[in-house]
């Protein structure tokens, strides 16, 4: 027998490789940051520049004089941890036991509490407080992850995107419609204009 055809693969533009700041939480926008899982994944934070404009984009701050390869890294092997964890949540399956363990450790270290101070005209958060090593950011991340699964409200609301090419995970609204697409500029149009080519072409042929 011949081999079977297989699909084409999307083809990778500017845009399937956006960061994504629009999952609802911090660690599922870690997630995002590998799209088109199920079909190819799509690497959007492989390097230095990338890293830091994820930073800005979830407004995390790394100290002065981090090492971008050294975080890079293990914002990856956290990635992994939280899409293993996220995704069988969602989908009634056990995570493994290496990335819950991951998770666990990188939650224990404490990430430095914000603080205050007072100036002439009134008060404002003190300068550097809200600059983080490397392990107060992974952590930062790592217990976003433990609450979202601690909270029955959010893991409720946890899904994923209906188009089969993306799989985004994110979070519906607390109130109101839930969504069916990650985006209805992305997914939900390319939905709605595949549909219509289907029509056209379905009333071509009759």
């Amino acid at each position: 027998m011949g081999a079977v055809p297989q699909a084409p693969r999307p083809r990778v533009t500017a845009r399937a490789r956006d960061l994504r700041f629009d999952a609802g939480s911090l660690s599922l926008n870690l997630v995002a940051t590998v799209g088109r899982r199920p079909v190819g994944p799509v690497e959007r934070m492989g390097d230095a520049e990338r890293l830091a404009a994820w930073c800005r984009g979830v407004g995390l701050t790394p100290a002065p004089g981090y090492e971008a390869e050294a975080l890079l890294r293990s914002l990856h092997a956290l990635r992994d941890a939280a899409y293993d964890i996220a995704s069988s949540l969602l989908d009634g399956d056990r995570p493994s036991a290496a990335s819950v363990e991951l998770v666990n450790g990188l939650a224990a270290c404490e990430p430095p509490a914000v603080r205050l101070e007072l100036t002439q005209t009134g008060v404002r958060a003190a300068p550097g407080s809200g600059l983080l090593t490397e392990d107060a950011l992974l952590s930062v991340v790592a217990r976003d992850l433990v609450e979202l699964v601690s909270d029955a409200s959010r893991r409720e609301r946890l899904t994923s995107c209906a188009s089969d090419v993306c799989r985004m995970l994110f979070l519906n609204p607390d109130s109101g419609r839930a969504r069916r697409w990650c985006s209805m500029r992305r997914c939900g149009n390319n939905a709605k204009a595949a549909a219509h080519r289907r029509r056209r072409a379905a009333t071509a042929e009759g």
